[in-house]
């Protein structure tokens, strides 16, 4: 297991131990825990990430910390867009989307707002920097 994959397993483990809160980094942020498939692989995967939540909708941001190409996630959702995430203690079934223009703007400059390192991640990269909508399933 690499480093990150130990990092993210210690990650997930306080999530779920705490009720989706956090320590360390990430200490007092809104975290999520998404559930994908493996593009290349197939395999089953779980990233913690942080989120943003606007009323009932939920996003998240392909920012890698400003690097140059996409998030090994991101691309886990194209390819396979129907997934379960975990806020707290609910777990739920949605449909990823990738949100595009004036609609991906908003959202992007509403993180920037509340955690101003996203946007020290975009001026790091020349790409845009995807935003992702997790549109829950119905029940």
């Amino acid at each position: 297991m690499t480093e990150a994959n130990d990092w993210n397993a210690n990650v997930i483990k306080e999530f779920r131990e705490n009720g989706g809160k956090v320590s360390g980094m990430f200490e007092g942020f809104p975290m999520i825990l998404l559930h994908t498939t493996g593009a290349k692989s197939g395999k089953a995967r779980i990233i913690p990430l942080v989120y943003l939540a606007d009323g009932d909708r939920v996003f998240v941001f392909a920012s890698k910390g400003g690097a140059d190409d996409n998030p090994d996630w991101y691309h886990n959702l194209l390819a396979y867009p129907e997934i379960e995430a975990e806020i707290g203690t609910e777990r739920f079934a949605a449909t990823a989307v990738v949100l595009q223009g004036a609609e991906r703007d908003e959202y992007y400059a509403k993180q920037v707002a509340l955690l101003p390192n996203f946007g020290d991640y975009e001026r790091k990269t020349k790409r845009v920097i995807p935003v992702v909508e997790l549109r829950r399933s119905a029940a």
